[in-house]
């Protein structure tokens, strides 16, 4: 009788969890797994249920499942996650480009969420909202403290719903009170295209979200019929994290032809594996394409650069990309939840699969060549897989310098712009505009008592540290080094002023123009899109990349 009450319990938890075993571990039987699986999770429920009862805290259910529910999410890969209901409306956000909100982006800032950028013409916009506003209390409740994703919880809605904001405005002594009316905000996926000059068009495609395959056509499109001659695109996938797999074949199908194969997925399931072929025809499957990626450039992004590099139809410049060769699917489980979860890896046309497998704290650490698998474009160019996408032509990165990472990281480029231009309401076009005042910057940073730690100060601390433990005493060379390190500190703002100059200005465009401006801004200072409309126009150099000569 006891064993026939055990089996109903745990056939009770079964259903409870409607747990659906699928592709058994082959050193371990099917039924063995299966016991294990029922095994642990009524050992979970006993655990929870003895906390819930006897612990000296009350506990909110809520939270510390959460807390269970993310330490497992850990263990697997950075890319399988839980979605809960109230993160719905993000996850709507990267499938689809579209969210119900007030349209603006929002990062924490000291103790305050602050608007750092508006969707133009969107309902923040239309109500006021300037960057650089901080949200004080949200329908009367004190928001001060809270992560923008607690924020954001609360802003996203049903459209047409109201709430209302309290702001402080910087340079503002009084606060004030908005209402904004929700909508439905919808981010365009290629927020600018256009000529870099008289021969080179320009196309900018920021996520893979629906209908980003037809975007990017029509915008191809669109500058050929504007520019008759023009004789070379550059498509920039920088920073682009990718999105669904689906538009990354049609992405891909803008520039190559039907029927080509663009990505295999191969996982668990040997019944959901499946090949993706182009099925219509390419907007030009001629006109010379130079991609600009970079190592935030990942999953769908990876798949376009690397298909196009593995049919030789364009150059690729820039940085290594991210190496995310995995695909997800999203599970429903219940109560307007999803999983994300990985479910295969994807294979490009070349046979090779371009996912890092060493990550540091979620990152994926880079691996070496020698220890990377070669393979062959159509053309018989050597490519290797594991690691990202590396570009056939490798342009080194802006900038890696530590005081303009820690002008970054402490936003103090952002609230410059923010006091600054406290009371300005316009500008010159982006094509005019110069900042040529850098002086106040200097000044500013200043009056903020700025301070940053370089690398090399970093290192030494940490050998300062390790020689103490040690027995070592090295404090007369360490002491030496930093004063060497105190001195260039000195001249390291004026060696970075282009950089920097370059960082205001986009933050300046962005405030006015919005997005497009903040990309048109940054395409006048660029030295990787120079670097492309230089490669375009050397038709033997171009030719020869792709020939592998």
């Amino acid at each position: 009788m006891d064993k026939i009450m055990h089996m109903k319990r745990i056939l009770k938890i079964s259903a409870i969890v409607g747990i659906v075993v699928i592709g058994m571990s082959a050193t371990m039987s099917p039924r063995n797994k299966y016991f294990e699986i029922l095994k642990n999770l009524e050992i979970f429920t006993n655990l929870y249920k003895e906390i819930n009862t006897y612990y000296v805290d009350d506990v909110d259910p809520g939270q510390l499942m959460r807390t269970g529910i993310d330490a497992m999410m850990e263990s697997l890969d950075p890319f399988t996650n839980y979605i809960s209901e109230s993160e719905i409306e993000g996850y709507r956000f990267m499938t689809e480009g579209k969210y119900n909100g007030i349209g603006a982006i929002s990062q924490q800032i000291d103790s305050f969420v602050t608007i750092v950028e508006l969707y133009e013409d969107q309902a923040a916009d239309q109500a006021g909202l300037k960057p650089g506003d901080r949200i004080i209390s949200i329908d009367g409740k004190d928001a001060v403290g809270k992560t923008p994703e607690q924020v954001n919880n609360i802003l996203r809605g049903f459209p047409g719903t109201e709430v209302e904001l309290e702001i402080q405005r910087p340079g503002e002594a009084a606060q004030f009170k908005v209402s904004i009316t929700r909508t439905e905000v919808e981010v365009e996926n290629v927020p600018y295209y256009g000529m870099l000059n008289d021969d080179i068009g320009y196309v900018a495609l920021t996520t893979f979200t629906r209908n980003a395959g037809k975007n990017v056509g029509s915008a191809l499109k669109a500058l050929e019929a504007e520019n008759p001659n023009m004789k070379g695109v550059v498509f920039d996938l920088r920073g682009n994290g990718g999105g669904l797999l689906t538009e990354a074949v049609n992405v891909s199908n803008v520039f190559i032809p039907r029927g080509e194969v663009v990505v295999t997925t191969k996982g668990k399931v040997k019944e959901w594996d499946r090949s993706f072929s182009t099925m219509g025809n390419p907007t030009d499957e001629e006109i010379p394409v130079v991609v600009l990626i970079n190592d935030r450039s990942a999953s769908a992004s990876e798949i376009v650069s690397g298909v196009l590099q593995d049919y030789d139809r364009g150059v690729l410049m820039g940085q290594r990309s991210y190496g995310k060769g995995l695909v997800q699917n999203t599970r429903d489980i219940g109560y307007n939840s999803k999983l994300k979860l990985t479910t295969a890896k994807y294979y490009i046309p070349s046979g090779r699969c371009i996912q890092s497998v060493e990550y540091e704290d979620g990152e994926p650490v880079d691996i070496p060549d020698d220890r990377r698998t070669p393979f062959t474009t159509r053309n018989g160019r050597t490519v290797l897989d594991g690691g990202g996408v590396k570009p056939d032509v490798v342009v080194d990165k802006f900038t890696d310098a530590s005081i303009v990472k820690s002008l970054i990281d402490q936003h103090l480029i952002f609230d410059f712009v923010t006091a600054y231009f406290s009371g300005v309401d316009s500008i010159d076009s982006v094509e005019d505009y110069r900042f040529d005042d850098f002086q106040a910057f200097v000044d500013y940073l200043d009056a903020q008592a700025f301070q940053y730690d370089t690398e090399s100060e970093k290192l030494l601390k940490k050998l300062q540290k390790a020689s103490q433990k040690d027995g070592y005493d090295l404090t007369e060379e360490i002491a030496a080094l930093q004063q060497d390190i105190k001195a260039s500190k000195k001249d390291a703002l004026q060696k970075n002023q282009e950089v920097i100059i370059d960082l205001i200005e986009k933050d300046v465009a962005s405030r006015f123009y919005y997005q497009k401006g903040k990309i048109k801004m940054g395409l006048r200072n660029d030295k990787e899109i120079e670097e492309a409309i230089a490669l375009l126009n050397d038709t033997a150099r171009y030719n020869s990349i792709l020939s592998g000569q």
